[in-house]
Formats: structure tokens, C-alpha cells, sequence
């Protein structure tokens, strides 16, 4: 290790700097990381567009423990040279949500209210590394690491948080099980998740997305989709009525970034006593929806978000056991030289058909 790190710096909206920041010292308690690689995130696109405080992005990150405190090795479990996959939140460990299991609630994670979480912490925190986007990262005393077996590509490894969404909402929340039939809306790095867990889960799968969406909905089949919906051309609710003969589905779930009209068919193609599970920001209204549904048919509707530590295990084990081409889902690969053009490509105004995009730091070098 050098004396100094580098790292992209979102400096102003969609604005980015390479700055070099000190390389800090190892904590007793806590230790550095060396960055392999790092996805990036639809909310690294959102938080690039409205940066106030300069901050390095990028929370999806795998890399190798480069130093390591005495104290926080024996606590993690951890030396110097292994290869994990890190969690974005930095919990306090104590409250009444992280005994629960539930630390993706925890206050001193939520980064809204000057809370800790990587990649969405301002550099004017000390030691400032608080983002994928960099050589190195440190490791905070409550970081959560989980081992990355070491034959996993670096961009099937960045794809282990969204995929650990997947099966936390699929398999632990909405308990998503063998024969059922489950309506992902929404093709996108998401989406694709929920289909990965939901196959793994053994249920059959449609995939609904619009044209513009025609490549992630192919994509969609490779991954093992049973049926895909596109409807710019079909009409959703025909369509499940005719795979399902008549049935509908058990789950809906809706991971769309568009309008609220997928919110509305969920309700419409699930079946009695089924489950609607609503997993993105829509920031405004739904005009005339039909509450009486929700009674109606004994809908158990679900608002989701995040992760938690055993559903990032069980994204690992999958992707560690080779049963999907994961690979595919990586579409652009860049050096950290070239972060602004990753998160413009991520939110559709850089190269062309993004899906997965990940950064390097060590692709192409200083």
C-alpha cells in the first residue's frame, strides 16, 4: 500500500473528480479494504444527480482485506488477504431493529439523517473513504463483510446485494415457494434479481417490461423466465389470465422506476388471498385506485426494501454455485477513471443498454 488512495469523487451533481485522500491508519477496531470492484446502483444514479456534500459512491463493492486491527480481526473472523463482498449499512448494533435482525433500519445506518452507510457519506467524514468508488475503503468497527469465495467472477460477485434483495423479498417476505407462479414487473437489475431467487425458489416466473425494456426482456428468458409479457404490445391482464388458465397469480411484485400503472395491474392479476409487494419509489400518487380490491380478495399487500444478512448469504451461496449465467447480466465494465461515464451509462444517458455496470479501480491503473 502507497501513502495515498484514489478515488472518484461526485463533487457536484453529476459532476466527478479524481482526488487522492491519505491512506488512513488501521484501527485496532476496524480495518482497509482493497477494492476489487463495484456495481452500480440505480440509487448511485439518483444520489449523483443531486449531490450537496461531496461524497464517493458506490456501496455494491467487493475487494480484499488489506489491513486489519487486532481487535476486529478476532470479532469478524477475518485476515488480511481475504475476499469479501461488504453490505452498505453500518449498523449500531444495539438498538431494538438490529436485534430484531432487522439493521437496515437501524437510525445510525440511515444516512438521510447523518447516519453512516458506504457510499453515501460525505467525504468530510473522517477518514473520508467512505465509497466503492476508490482503491481503497475503510472499514468501519460495525462494517458487515461476508466471505466471497474466490472462483466467483469480480462482476457476478458485485451482482450479490441486488440478488440478496431478490431473495429477501422473494423468499423471506412474500415466502415464495415451489409451484407457485409469481409476476415480476419491471426487467431491470432488480427485477432480474427476484427472478433469479424466484427460479431458485422453484416457482414459475413471468416477466412483464415495456419495448424499451425488449433486451433486459430477452435477457429475462436466458435467466430462466417461463414467460415474458411485453405491454407496449399485450395486454397484462389477458396474458396471465391465459398462462394461468384462468387462476392468476400468487405473487405480484413491482419493481418498476416508471408511473404507478403497474401498481394498479398487480392488484388486478393476483389472485384471491395472494400477495402484492410494492419494492420502488413512485414519489407521487396513484389517481382512482380501487382499495376495495385489497378487501375484496384478501390481498396481503407488502412495502419492501433492503436486505438482510442471510438473505446476502444466500445471494452468495447461489451465485457461488454456478446454476445461472449470471455473467450476462453484466453489460458495461469501466476503470475508475471513467466513473462519471459508469453512473451516466447506469442511468441511461451514456453508452447504450445498460444493465449490470460495474467499476474497476485496478482496470487500467493509476
Amino acid at each position: 500500500m502507497g501513502n495515498t488512495v484514489l478515488a472518484a469523487v461526485a463533487c457536484a451533481p453529476k459532476q466527478t473528480e479524481l482526488r487522492e485522500f491519505p491512506m488512513p491508519e488501521v484501527p485496532h477496531d476496524g480495518g482497509l479494504l482493497r477494492v476489487e470492484t463495484v456495481g452500480v446502483c440505480g440509487t448511485d444514479v439518483a444520489n449523483y444527480a443531486t449531490i450537496q456534500r461531496p461524497r464517493i459512491l458506490g456501496h455494491h463493492v467487493v475487494g480484499f482485506v488489506a489491513g486489519i486491527g487486532r481487535d476486529a480481526a478476532e470479532r469478524w473472523g477475518l485476515r488480511e488477504g481475504d475476499r469479501v463482498a461488504m453490505e452498505e449499512y453500518i449498523p449500531c448494533g444495539q438498538c431494538r431493529e438490529c436485534r430484531q435482525g432487522r439493521y437496515r433500519a437501524c437510525a445510525f445506518t440511515d444516512s438521510r439523517r447523518g447516519g453512516l452507510r458506504y457510499g453515501n457519506t460525505p467525504i468530510d467524514v473522517t477518514p473520508a473513504l467512505w465509497g466503492g468508488f476508490a482503491e481503497y475503503l475503510y472499514l468501519h468497527p460495525n462494517a458487515v463483510m461476508h466471505r466471497m469465495p474466490e472462483h466467483v467472477s469480480p462482476v457476478e460477485a458485485v451482482m450479490t446485494l441486488p440478488l440478496a434483495n431478490g431473495f429477501e423479498w422473494m423468499d423471506m417476505e412474500c415466502h415464495v415457494r415451489f409451484g407457485q407462479i409469481v409476476v415480476i414487473q419491471g426487467p431491470g437489475q432488480q427485477g432480474l434479481a427476484c427472478l433469479l431467487a424466484a427460479k431458485a425458489l422453484g416457482a414459475t416466473v413471468i416477466v412483464v417490461g415495456r419495448e424499451s425494456s425488449r433486451k433486459r426482456l430477452e435477457l429475462a428468458r436466458q435467466l430462466g423466465a417461463d414467460a415474458i409479457v411485453n405491454v407496449t404490445r399485450e395486454d397484462l391482464l389477458d396474458k396471465v389470465l391465459d398462462f394461468t388458465g384462468g387462476r392468476r397469480v400468487d405473487v405480484a411484485i413491482d419493481v418498476t422506476s416508471g408511473g404507478w400503472e403497474p401498481v394498479k395491474q398487480s392488484f388486478e392479476i393476483v389472485r384471491r388471498g395472494g400477495i402484492v409487494a410494492l419494492a420502488a419509489y413512485k414519489h407521487q400518487t396513484i389517481p382512482e385506485w380501487d382499495i376495495d380490491q385489497v378487501v375484496a380478495k384478501s390481498l396481503i399487500v407488502k412495502g419492501l426494501r433492503g436486505h438482510s444478512h442471510q438473505s446476502v448469504e444466500m445471494a452468495i451461496d447461489c451465485i457461488a454455485s454456478r446454476r445461472f449465467p449470471i455473467h450476462l447480466l453484466n453489460s458495461h465494465h469501466f476503470g475508475l477513471q471513467d466513473t462519471d461515464t459508469a453512473l451516466r451509462t447506469a442511468g441511461g444517458e451514456g453508452e447504450p443498454n445498460p444493465l449490470l455496470v460495474a467499476v474497476s479501480p485496478g482496470l487500467g491503473g493509476r
